[in-house]
């Protein structure tokens, strides 16, 4: 098409000047023909040259007509050449100058109306299209630049048509922000004339932290108005726009700003290494796999006694990272023999120890399983660790080990006691080891198994009630990708042997949680669903410890990682309590095992909870 446009310019200067100055072409059919052979075959060498033909016409920019000019440019030069070789008078002179100079622009504006035409009816009839199917009207949030690449991609979207774009910034209302009309609002009036005036049915944020500030604002007026309010990922996630969009979560606006790591450093740091994850089908497992998959180690260890969600892992694993090189091991890390397999074959240098019992009111109720698990299990895996020479163990604790008042809790705060005191036997060498222990420790994870979100969720679907334990109970939560991303930090920091804590943000009022979360499916609190107390289960504190306080932690070189004071134990003393309560624990002696535990841990005071009779 672009050899036709050019050479269709050439005829167009040459009949332009036969009508002009006709005396300069009369009798002389050579020129003619010389004029119109050279501008065909300069044509196609620089459009070859210049690879026009790889340019998509509907996503012409600037950069390419720039390269249409450039291509003409050298097209008319050649044209002048040949010209002056194979003709003599008429190549000399002023109105060959002109006509060549025609020539160029002629061509390029052929060239480039056409793609703006071929253009415009694309955008026609994509819009046509999409009236005929119906699709979502959205009004897009903000004018950044993920704004501007979000109109980019929605031109084209058969299922969303971008309407326009809203901010809060009355400065720029009735502006025009890439072809689109900028919307201002400020009350929710605003926005229930807005979506009757456009027939638009959703907002959209292209960023979480842009939907975060506005959480109490413009998506409460949607929640208010029935607007969805959608959330699109970061461009480089996205693949066809359509099935990228989804509606905000309360995830989404519980967030703080993005956390940065090292991953230069952690890179170097695990890449060509087999590593070790044990619990690697759960929430925080799974989640450091995927991590380390993305950092080229040389083999991944999955250790878990869960069948099916190891099954559903190995299935993500091969089809997101087909080159990744992992074993799955269904094992126990109550099991020693099974255990000792996994480290004789494989060898790992880095185990990450996230396996544990976690429910707190499950745990209260069943207080030997979480010694024999969290305690013993975390005991075999660090022997195991120095047996086989492994560089380092980086342990998954909780904020619950934090002044503990409930079993699940001093089981985790017991664990850390073994691993610190072990390491620091090493570290002053009076244990055989090479072997360096990190633990860290952080709170609630959004979205884990198990966890408020998800059971909120559920219920809400259901249509209530909406369960919480007491109106006043708060919980600090951090995302699970934000809590894998400290805990890959603080392994290659220089935490040996120390207790690593994260900065949780502030505490989040379980009851508000709830709210919000009926709020944000459309539902009113009390109208359409209901909230129910429960009262605190077994063991639930109403506040959870302040992690990461200057009264109790020391900084690092990380803004978000703090190191724990804590009392130290010698090493013989964390051994002889370790398996006095394995032997209880083994026994179901319950009653023996809870009382060394408050003994061994004394700040381990019962709240709701049977086991309130040993602290008298």
């Amino acid at each position: 098409m672009d050899v036709v446009l050019s050479v269709l310019a050439s005829m167009l200067v040459l009949l332009l000047t036969y009508l002009l100055v006709p005396e300069f072409l009369s009798g002389n059919r050579l020129f003619s023909l010389i004029w119109i052979l050279s501008s065909f075959v300069s044509s196609v060498v620089l459009f070859l040259a210049v690879k026009t033909y790889t340019i998509i016409i509907r996503h012409t920019t600037f950069k390419d007509i720039v390269r249409f000019a450039l291509a003409l440019a050298g097209k008319v030069a050649l044209m002048a050449v040949a010209l002056l070789a194979f003709t003599i008078s008429h190549a000399i002179g002023n109105v060959v100058v002109v006509m060549l100079f025609a020539d160029l622009l002629v061509s390029l504006l052929l060239l480039v109306g056409v793609r703006l035409l071929m253009i415009a009816a694309y955008d026609i009839y994509k819009s046509h299209v999409r009236e005929i199917q119906k699709c979502t009207r959205v009004l897009v949030y903000g004018t950044s630049e993920k704004t501007l690449s979000a109109i980019t991609r929605f031109r084209n979207s058969p299922h969303y048509s971008l309407v326009g774009v809203i901010t809060p910034d009355r400065s720029i209302d009735g502006v025009k922000f890439a072809d689109k009309p900028v919307y201002a609002f400020e009350k929710s009036e605003d926005i229930d004339r807005l979506a009757l005036k456009l027939s638009c049915s959703a907002i959209l944020f292209t960023r979480k932290d842009e939907a975060r500030q506005e959480n109490e604002r413009l998506i409460r007026f949607c929640n208010k108005s029935g607007l969805k309010v959608l959330i699109l990922p970061e461009v480089g996630e996205l693949g066809e726009v359509s099935s990228s969009i989804r509606e905000v979560k309360i995830e989404d606006l519980l967030g703080r700003e993005e956390i940065t790591i090292s991953m230069g450093e952690i890179r170097s740091g695990f890449a060509g290494k087999v590593v070790m994850v044990t619990g690697a089908a759960g929430s925080i497992g799974s989640e450091l796999c995927r991590l380390l998959a993305t950092l080229k180690v040389e083999r991944l260890i999955l250790f878990d006694n869960a069948e099916t969600p190891m099954h559903n892992l190995r299935l993500e694993l091969e089809e997101n990272y087909p080159s990744l090189e992992f074993v799955p091991v269904i094992g126990d890390v109550r099991s020693l023999p099974r255990l000792d397999f996994a480290f004789r074959h494989y060898r790992p240098q880095v185990v990450f120890h996230a396996a544990a019992y976690k429910h707190v009111p499950l745990m209260e109720e069943n207080p030997c399983e979480a010694i024999m698990v969290n305690l013993a299990g975390t005991r075999h895996v660090a022997d195991k660790c120095i047996e086989y020479d492994v560089d380092k163990m980086v342990m998954i604790s909780t904020d619950k080990a934090v002044n503990p008042t409930n079993i699940m809790g001093c089981s985790k705060r017991l664990a850390e006691i073994y691993v610190q005191s072990l390491g620091l036997a090493i570290e002053e060498g009076r244990h055989q080891g090479r072997t360096r222990f990190v633990t860290t420790r952080f709170g609630n994870v959004l979205g884990s198994n198990g966890s408020v979100i998800p059971r909120f969720r559920a219920q809400i679907e259901k249509g209530g009630p909406v369960t919480v334990t007491h109106p006043d109970i708060t919980r600090f939560f951090m995302t699970i990708p934000e809590a894998c991303r400290l805990v890959m930090q603080a392994a290659i920091m220089d935490t040996a042997n120390k207790i690593c804590v994260f900065d949780m943000g502030q505490p989040v009022k379980i009851d508000t949680l709830a709210r919000r979360m009926i709020e944000l499916s459309g539902k009113t609190v009390d109208v359409d669903i209901k909230i129910e107390y429960s009262g605190l289960r077994p063991g639930e504190k109403l506040y959870e410890e302040v992690l990461s306080n200057a009264e109790n932690t020391i900084p690092t070189n990380h803004g978000r990682i703090r190191i724990a004071k804590v009392r130290t134990y010698d090493y013989k003393d964390a051994l002889e309590a370790e398996n006095r309560l394995e032997e209880f624990g083994s026994k179901v002696d319950i009653p023996s095992m809870v009382k060394l535990m408050k003994q061994v841990v004394p700040e381990f005071i019962s709240k709701n909870s049977r086991f309130a009779e040993f602290d008298k």
